[in-house]
């Protein structure tokens, strides 16, 4: 860690408090270009102040006593700062504030915070989200260990700079495994669950100030992928002789045309299949991602997956709808699914929630508020993604359309 810091302690007074006469005594400590100010608890006349040397003026013992007081004072945030070097901790003007005032003794650290979050949240938070949880905090760990030699930090020294030198270690970590470097979005998932945890230390009183507060987010756009018709249809009715690909196609398709994800999927029961305002059965569940109640139609194909699955062992074991099976697996299975029926995009388990908003019911026409509700969006603007989509294909399809006539009026006249 980088040690020739500028560091210094000033001793002013703020006119703009005069209050009987006297004005308040501040410390001002600065590292490099950051600077805090502490209140002394003093006050003085304007005229007892020596402004050039930051001390009060006078040979009285009460002037005595308050500049001994303020050199005591000056020595512990000198202290503080050497004992930081020592246990090489990152300097910041903030910390050595909480340190010099005994606040670091009951501080709170990233690690404590993040377990504070993972366990007052699991009942909140899906299993997958409170996994990403962990894995910023793996990265959280690591960036400490590499950057400042130590496995933990106190909130009280997060500052902007660590969060954008964080940043930069998460742009440039080579995985020693088989996974791909984090990309752009990747990244801004990491630090937006920092931002949050960060928020939460704030709300609670385990942070002063939100060193995010300056910081932006910069996700890059990304198109949602999707099924066209003519996909769906060629993976719906390719017939497969490996059951375990049968399974997890029936499973994609199933999401296609209900747009549930993977884990409301696996965790549907008999229970969840009840009759609609229009006496036919409907899926009745909530989405564990955001606890938003979710009523879905039940469509004919739909319909004819949950049949075909109805008296499976493994099924009726479990007491769901499917045969359970992990979400890694599934996607691997997808992979040989999409050669298998020559299709080219990358075929994810989430693809078919994408499909179902897009070829299944706003390209045919199902209004988007009712597109939302189905999907368990809490917000209209997160389907509205998938209208744009929906407009941009109806574009690509109406400029084929002008040239094929284009091409028809050409061929007439000659």
């Amino acid at each position: 860690m980088r040690s020739s810091k500028t560091f210094g302690v000033q001793f002013i007074i703020r006119r703009n408090k005069l209050k009987n006469g006297l004005v308040p005594i501040y410390a001002r400590i600065t590292v490099d270009s950051e600077r805090v100010e502490v209140s002394m608890k003093k006050r003085i006349k304007i005229a007892n102040w020596n402004e050039s040397g930051g001390r009060a003026k006078g040979t009285a013992m009460a002037v005595k006593e308050l500049n001994h007081y303020l050199e005591q004072f000056r020595s512990g945030i000198t202290n503080s700062y050497q004992q930081m070097q020592i246990e090489k901790k990152l300097i910041t003007a903030e910390a050595l504030k909480n340190m010099a005032l005994g606040l670091d003794e009951d501080g709170h650290t990233i690690t404590q915070l993040v377990d504070y979050h993972n366990t007052n949240f699991k009942n909140v938070l899906s299993d997958g989200t409170l996994k990403n949880y962990y894995t910023t905090k793996k990265y959280l760990l690591r960036y400490l260990k590499k950057r400042y030699g130590k496995s933990d930090m106190y909130l009280s020294e997060l500052t902007y700079k660590f969060i954008t030198e964080f940043e930069l270690y998460l742009r440039a970590y080579q995985p020693t495994d088989h996974q791909k470097p984090l990309s752009n979005n990747g990244v801004m998932k990491h630090l937006e669950r920092l931002r949050k945890l960060i928020r939460l230390a704030v709300r609670l009183e385990w942070m002063v100030k939100d060193p995010f507060e300056r910081y932006q987010l910069k996700f890059n756009k990304v198109e949602r992928g999707f099924l066209d018709q003519d996909e769906l249809i060629r993976l719906q009715d390719k017939k497969f002789e490996i059951a375990r690909l049968d399974w997890v196609r029936d499973l994609f398709v199933f999401s296609c045309y209900t747009g549930l994800a993977y884990i409301d999927v696996m965790k549907l029961t008999p229970e969840n299949l009840s009759k609609g305002v229009d006496g036919k059965l409907w899926i009745m569940t909530t989405r564990q991602k955001t606890q938003q109640k979710v009523s879905v139609p039940i469509l004919p194909k739909a319909m004819e997956i949950i049949s075909k699955y109805k008296e499976h062992p493994r099924a009726e074991i479990n007491g769901t709808l499917f045969p359970v099976i992990s979400n890694q697996k599934l996607n691997s299975y997808l992979k040989e699914i999409a050669d298998l029926c020559r299709i080219r995009k990358n075929l994810t388990f989430h693809l078919a929630r994408h499909t179902f908003a897009t070829t299944v019911t706003l390209s045919n026409g199902v209004p988007i508020e009712s597109v939302s509700k189905m999907l368990g969006h809490t917000k209209i603007t997160t389907t509205q993604i998938y209208a744009k989509v929906v407009e941009h294909k109806v574009s690509e399809d109406m400029g084929l359309l002008q040239e094929k006539l284009a091409n028809s009026r050409g061929i007439s006249k000659g």
